[in-house]
């Protein structure tokens, strides 16, 4: 049984996953700002990091990839869509808000680009890797189909659904996203979205008001 650790992290509370099994070894999902605080949760829960996974690469979810990565030298995955969006403040939108700094990550390895959907091992940890763009034509999201739970970043939410008014942002094709890829998954998943408290395929098609349609 795998552990969940969630920190909203950063002045828009971005939620970073830290996923762990029971060899104490764990994955960093979108550590989007204070990395101390990070380093610190890793370092008191004894956890040996793997590698740190994007849902995508808006600012809000990259702030503190750069000092985690150096911190335990472990590879950084990504799709292969945004790869550039990483070290491009205009495509990752810290450019577009004179009170943020310019977010500037390093880019991943060739080897630890997501180019196509399927089955991704690291470690002990077998997860599912399914594209759901919408929010950013890069979004992906992360299946751990045996413990039940999807991380899946900014595309669905609680009663409510990604933002599509940034770059690369679609309704259509976000809309497709969470029929087709999320709310396929088992009805009683846990999904864990980038802001706010987890959900449900069922919880969602039952009342989520922007998903009437299906």
């Amino acid at each position: 049984m795998l552990n969940i650790r969630k920190y909203s992290l950063g002045p828009v509370q971005t939620n970073c996953y830290i996923v762990s099994n029971k060899k104490k070894e764990c994955l960093i999902f979108d550590p989007g700002e204070e990395a101390g605080r990070i380093i610190g949760e890793i370092r008191k829960n004894g956890l040996k990091p793997l590698a740190i996974l994007l849902t995508h690469t808006h600012f809000d979810h990259i702030g503190a990839v750069d000092a985690v990565r150096e911190t335990y030298s472990i590879p950084l995955y990504v799709h292969v869509r945004e790869v550039d969006w990483l070290a491009d403040p205009l495509k990752n939108g810290s450019g577009k808000y004179a009170e943020l700094p310019n977010y500037k990550v390093g880019k991943p390895d060739e080897a630890h680009i997501i180019r196509q959907e399927g089955e991704l091992e690291i470690g002990g940890f077998t997860m599912g890797v399914i594209h759901t763009p919408g929010h950013s034509p890069g979004s992906i999201s992360f299946i751990f189909k045996e413990d039940g739970f999807a991380i899946v970043g900014d595309t669905l939410f609680e009663q409510s659904v990604g933002r599509t008014d940034l770059l690369g942002g679609s309704m259509e094709i976000l809309l497709k996203s969470i029929h087709d890829k999320l709310l396929s998954l088992p009805e009683d998943t846990i999904i864990y979205p980038g802001h706010g408290e987890y959900t449900t395929p069922a919880a969602e098609m039952n009342s989520n008001p922007f998903l009437n349609g299906f």
